[in-house]
């Protein structure tokens, strides 16, 4: 069982995903059901706020990938906020800062969007 959890709220039709918990298999899971969800109701930005996520494995990342790929189908976004370091590093690593954006702070991220 996955101790991984998420809070779910809009602004501005941006749609905030804050995690907490380790975003492997089952956190990445949860992450990309509640993107599709959104999609299939017309979202189409995204943010995740990982505040309470200081780790991510290949896994969760590639889940990740896949999340993009679905919004670059309907000219859709995501970012991120409030990473780890490690996470950060980790998103430069796998190349997820290349697809989406990595920003500080819910406002700068909002700000962009």
């Amino acid at each position: 069982m996955s101790d991984f959890k998420t809070l779910v709220k809009e602004i501005n039709e941006v749609v905030i995903i804050e995690t907490e918990g380790y975003l492997n298999n089952e956190g990445g899971q949860k992450v990309y059901d509640i993107c599709i969800e959104r999609m299939n109701l017309g979202s189409r930005k995204f943010l995740i706020n990982l505040t309470g996520t200081k780790v991510v494995n290949s896994i969760g990342v590639s889940i990740l990938i896949e999340v993009i790929e679905k919004l670059q189908e309907v000219e859709g976004k995501i970012g991120y906020y409030n990473m780890a370091p490690i996470v950060e590093k980790t998103f430069h690593i796998m190349g997820l800062s290349k697809y989406s954006s990595l920003y500080k702070t819910e406002e700068s991220a909002l700000a962009e969007f």
